[in-house]
């Protein structure tokens, strides 16, 4: 069995988590959950824009109609 050690990039140098003390993995335990919701934030705003633009044209779509509607029985 291989033993999986974790090792994480800093400024272009890389540190071997195992060696941290445990303020440090402490804090990278932070980041990786922080970079993580971050993530899911983008994911959740990619939806809600989409979301915001399609009622956004329906709106304008519907206003667009009644305007041509409402000109025609003129």
């Amino acid at each position: 069995m291989t033993e999986q050690t974790n090792v994480i990039s800093i400024n272009g140098k890389e540190y071997d988590e195992s060696a941290m003390d445990s303020q440090q993995v402490y804090l990278i335990s932070q980041i990786r959950d922080l970079q993580a919701k971050a993530n899911s934030f983008r994911f959740q705003l990619d939806q809600v824009q989409v979301a915001l633009n399609a009622m956004t044209n329906s709106l304008i779509q519907s206003v667009e109609t009644e305007e041509e509607v409402e000109s025609k029985e003129a």
